[in-house]
């Protein structure tokens, strides 16, 4: 008895053993996670606890050190450009490696090899849109035309190589543990596509849905419903800007024939509407010290690890800080010794679609004007993991990719339509970084812009000798009005661009008279701009409260900046919220639940903290009606969008009688008022489920606000329920999901004054004290002293590291 008990124990652990040392499916094999020496639990040191004194790496030509603040940011000093990036790529690599490779796998088409076949649509969709291809084209311009800028790129690359040469098992990140896969080599290659990633991030089009909207409106309905321009129109560059340039002839067809599909379902994902970004720099006219300040906040996603990294990089020539890309060289958003410059998204429409007419099933060639072009084939294959590759067939026609066929999503209506985009051009915005990073002085600024192409960003600057300036940069076609707005055919040579509008006609400003410059994603310009300019998701509400509160403001301080990137007044609530009630009349407000709700709207002072439940209730009854408004239009059962919130405050207030606003089939001629009573009756059935099952409505506790790890699932990575307020359409866009994912404030005096936050920390590693420390001080509108350092500075230096060449 005694040896078969020792024995069936034996056959146990061996079989234990087994199992746990091989994968199930998609679930990692379990020793190797679970090993006290090389699983996750090496994962649950700090790295002030790992800190280094001294590191050998190759390739350098002299000694580089990197002096960590408190927060773990990294200050890299270095003899010269080179040694600074292959530095720069082996500190980022070292705090964030596994983000840095999600991120480019995924703009790649091959999140498949690390997940399974549950991410194969998704990759065919990344690689049919052509993100590999453009970061190719990309590549091969700094080969043949920067082979400055690409030896700089291949530097950062040797950098993340080198600390992914030395990594081992224990220090592995945890997300490659779970995941069971290992870190791959880093290319410039690599760099370039987290660009082209960014690109497709913040890059939208409405051109199928617009084509739905024409069909079922008419041109004088959808002009109506969708103007070009809001009545109210408060554009980045101030209204009295004189284009003082002889614009481009572009020259529109006397007669248009738009492809007329069926009606069908289907569109690509497009940005979150609401969400956004703002960048303002006022002149030192109007500031307290007499020095112009600059603030930049980018609303992004709000994940973990954070979109940002924080980083000073500095040679004898130069120092620069602020926010980097994980994966790529320099700072994006920051300030020298000199200037400083942010970004916000410039929302412009640079994505087309062109229907295809192949000759045959072949699709070896399609119909341009009275001939035949030939297509290329682009062969992608997807690896899986756990599974045999997937080969896909891309088709390639001059104006681009077709990103739908008959082998990929047959039910849409946009089968067989080649997608143009400006990133499937060459073009070289690592360079424009690199640049403004040395940048002294406006001239700089302007000439480090003149590389940029995509995505198209609203650039804000300001530099301590005074000047302020705004310039809207991007790579944009030349179109006649109202080109790209719809689906066009691709066999009509007239669809063509015709060109690009040339840098130095693309709008900005420099020292305007009002003493600032501000953009907050709404329209670029008033109809006075010679070029055409569209794009279905200009903000109408941010961007009126920012340019009010900056031309109030006099005396202006930094801590003035930080509240007003803090700012949580809802404007598109103070406006539309009186008409609401208005017509909202005596309705179905005898109840004591509909008379509280009514009250506090009545009592509230339209500021989106996180306290109000003023903010949760409008934005439940807003929502409701605008669905009720438009319930018919959309009942169309194709892709549509629906007018914008402007506009339809805007017909609420001036045409409450509108025959828009009668809803077909009932034996009753509807007004405006009737949707805001349904609103209102929908609002009350929504907080009755609420407070059953949530009780509090507070705007925080409703909007639950979460910062998720980038691999959704991973919750325990996560944070959830941050108490902060903010939302759609307010400076403080926080939403649910969506915020502010870097806070800039620098006034440029004589000695820089720098601020800056960002909703996270400065580490990878969810077992890290810097994982999500940075959080509270965000949600809280507080902020990092962001100074620059000298490498002498002793004062909050968590740690120093030196690197020697080999």
């Amino acid at each position: 008895m005694k040896y078969s008990s020792f024995v069936l124990v034996l056959v146990l652990t061996a079989g234990l053993a087994f199992l746990v040392s091989r994968p199930f499916g998609q679930i990692p094999p379990l020793a190797p996670l679970l090993d006290p020496y090389h699983g996750f639990w090496q994962n649950s040191f700090s790295e002030d606890q790992l800190a280094e004194d001294e590191l050998s790496m190759n390739n350098l030509t002299g000694p580089v050190e990197v002096v960590y603040d408190e927060n773990l940011i990294p200050h890299i000093f270095a003899q010269n450009d080179l040694d600074l990036y292959r530095a720069q790529g082996y500190i980022t690599a070292k705090h964030r490696l596994w983000q840095m490779e999600f991120q480019t796998m995924a703009a790649a088409g091959r999140v498949s090899e690390i997940v399974g076949p549950i991410a194969i649509d998704l990759d065919r969709m990344t690689r049919r849109k052509g993100l590999a291809f453009g970061a190719e084209l990309g590549f091969k311009f700094l080969q043949e035309k920067d082979p400055e800028t690409l030896a700089l790129v291949e530097a950062y690359a040797d950098g993340v190589n080198q600390y992914i040469a030395q990594l081992t098992d224990a220090r592995l990140p945890v997300e490659y543990k779970i995941l069971n896969y290992r870190p791959e080599p880093w290319s410039a290659y690599k760099s370039l596509l987290l660009l082209k990633y960014m690109s497709d991030m913040l890059v939208g089009d409405r051109d199928l849905e617009y084509s739905n909207l024409r069909k079922i409106l008419g041109e004088a309905g959808l002009n109506r419903l969708y103007p070009d321009f809001p009545k109210e129109n408060d554009p980045v560059i101030e209204k009295e800007r004189v284009w003082d340039f002889q614009p481009v002839t572009v020259n529109k067809p006397d007669s248009i024939a738009y492809p007329d599909d069926a009606l069908t379902m289907g569109v690509l994902p497009q940005p979150t509407e609401g969400t956004g970004s703002n960048n303002w720099a006022v002149s030192g006219s109007k500031t307290k010290n007499g020095n112009p300040i600059l603030a930049n906040d980018p609303h992004l996603s709000l994940n973990l690890p954070s979109l940002w990294y924080s980083m000073q990089l500095s040679t004898p020539e130069h120092s620069v800080k602020g926010a980097t890309l994980p994966g790529a060289l320099g700072v994006i958003s920051g300030f020298n010794e000199h200037i400083a410059w942010g970004v916000t998204n410039a929302t412009r429409d640079t994505r087309d679609w062109y229907k295809i007419t192949f000759k045959d099933d072949a699709r070896n060639s399609y119909k341009y004007g009275s001939e035949w072009k030939a297509t290329d084939f682009r062969i992608e294959e997807i690896k899986i993991k756990g599974e045999k590759a997937f080969i896909d067939t891309v088709v390639y026609t001059h104006y681009g990719p077709v990103v739908y066929d008959r082998t990929f999503k047959t039910d849409r209506q946009d089968v067989n339509f080649a997608l143009r985009w400006v990133v499937h051009e060459g073009s070289n915005e690592q360079r424009t970084f690199l640049m403004m990073n040395k940048a002294k002085n406006h001239g700089d600024y302007q000439a480090a812009l003149d590389h940029y192409a995509a995505p198209a960003q609203n650039f804000v600057f300001a530099s301590k000798s005074g000047d302020v300036a705004m310039r809207i940069q991007g790579k944009f076609p030349l179109k006649w009005a109202q080109q790209g707005k719809f689906l066009m055919d691709g066999a009509d040579p007239m669809m063509e661009w015709q060109g690009y509008i040339p840098n130095e006609h693309n709008a900005s400003t420099l020292n305007p008279p009002r003493g600032f410059v501000s953009s907050a994603n709404q329209h670029p310009v008033d109809p006075s701009y010679p070029y055409y300019v569209f794009d279905h998701t200009f903000e109408h509400y941010r961007n009126r409260r920012l340019n009010r509160r900056l031309t109030e403001l006099n005396q202006i301080t930094v801590e003035d900046m930080k509240s007003l990137q803090f700012d949580n007044y809802n404007l598109q609530a103070a406006e539309a919220l009186p008409v609401m009630i208005n017509l909202l009349g005596t309705h179905q407000v005898e109840s004591s639940e509909a008379e509280k709700y009514l009250n506090e709207l009545k009592s509230w002072d339209y500021f989106a903290d996180p306290s109000k439940k003023g903010q949760t209730l409008y934005s439940i009854w807003f929502a409701e009606t605008a669905e009720s408004i438009w319930r018919d239009l959309m009942k169309n059962e194709v892709p549509l969008v629906r007018p914008t919130n402007y506009q339809t405050i805007e017909l609420m207030t001036g045409s409450p009688n509108d025959p828009i606003f009668d809803i077909k089939g009932t034996d009753r001629i509807e007004t405006a008022a009737s949707h805001v009573q349904i609103g209102f009756d929908s609002l009350l059935v929504a907080m009755k489920k609420w407070e059953v099952e949530e009780g509090d409505y507070s705007w925080a506790n409703y909007k639950k606000s979460t910062i998720q790890h980038l691999v959704p699932t991973f919750k325990s990575f996560s944070a959830t329920n941050i108490y902060t307020g903010g939302g759609s359409g307010i400076l403080n866009a926080t939403g649910s999901r969506h915020g502010a994912s870097w806070r800039m404030v620098v006034e440029l005096g004589e000695a820089m004054q720098a601020y800056g936050i960002y909703p996270g920390g400065q580490s990878g590693n969810p077992g890290s004290k810097f994982y999500d420390n940075f959080i509270s001080v965000w949600a809280n509108g507080e902020y990092l002293n962001f100074n620059l350092r000298s490498k002498e500075q002793t004062e909050g230096v968590l740690f120093k590291t030196v690197f020697k060449k080999d």
